[in-house]
């Protein structure tokens, strides 16, 4: 039966492409296993480096919801004129 030879060496080089691709896996940082050590070595942020961020966090969330609003003006304003022509 030639179906079922093919579907079995099919299925087998599938496997081996699968088991390739696996260890390749294991091998990258975020493997599978867990080794207990530090993967990452961050620095310490000081306070003046978080209060900077967390200022330029603020700005970007206030151009963001300003924007938003903006947006959000136009359309209604756009839908009540398209609904008090008719």
């Amino acid at each position: 039966m030639p179906f079922v030879e093919s579907f079995l060496s099919t299925v087998k080089s599938n496997k081996s492409i699968m088991l390739d691709k696996s260890k390749h896996f294991r091998k990258t940082m975020g493997g599978y296993k867990w080794s207990g050590k530090d993967q990452f070595n961050f620095s310490e942020a000081t306070p003046e480096q978080l209060t900077e961020v967390r200022d330029k966090l603020l700005k970007e969330r206030k151009k963001r919801n300003i924007k938003l609003g903006i947006v959000l003006l136009v359309i209604v304003i756009s839908i009540w004129i398209i609904l008090s022509l008719k």
